[in-house]
């Protein structure tokens, strides 16, 4: 592989520090959401005229429609900023790592030799696989505390989902099926 596609294998592999302190600034604006008016205001700013009015105009199909838009902003950053082909080669020899094990008696020298080869490829995998939170922890924290303010004042239930679950569950499904289709492992 030449130099520019090792940088850019470098820069798609991820890194925890980075992912450690996104985290740590989303949950420090989290924690202060209340205390800094200026995060608060700023971000209700931005969003009551555009998710709060779309909200107004349908609860459910506003709230539908965020959840569609958040799965695809998710989806594509999950597919754009993780290496694809490494995370698809990966999960393949996952696959034929289970395969084999099954071939042989839980304990065996083999079936344990085998289960060590599989463990030693999560580390890599989920370094690859956590690389989005880099780019969408803080939104989503952002829009989820504004979720929970704006759900504070008007009373949303979608059979027995508040918003949460309703969020949670539509994204899983919306997600599943993106994923499909722009085919991101």
């Amino acid at each position: 592989m030449d130099e520019t596609g090792d940088a850019n294998k470098r820069g798609k592999e991820g890194s925890f520090r980075a992912i450690f302190i996104v985290m740590l600034v989303s949950l420090t604006i989290a924690a202060f959401w209340n205390s800094f008016p200026v995060i608060k205001n700023s971000v209700s700013g931005i969003l009551n005229p555009t998710a709060g009015s779309l909200l107004s105009w349908n609860l459910l199909g506003g709230m539908t429609f965020l959840v569609l838009l958040l799965s695809i902003f998710m989806t594509l950053v999950q597919k754009y900023t993780t290496d694809q082909k490494t995370m698809r080669e990966m999960k393949e020899e996952q696959k034929r790592l289970q395969q084999e094990m099954k071939k042989f008696a839980p304990g065996s020298k083999e079936h344990s030799d085998l289960g060590m080869q599989s463990m030693k490829m999560m580390g890599p995998m989920l370094k690859l696989g956590m690389r989005p939170i880099i780019y969408t922890a803080i939104p989503i924290i952002l829009l989820f505390r504004w979720f929970a303010d704006y759900f504070a004042i008007v009373d949303f239930k979608f059979w027995i989902f508040n918003w949460f679950w309703f969020y949670l569950l539509g994204s899983i499904i919306f997600s599943s099926i993106l994923r499909k289709i722009l085919k991101v492992v």
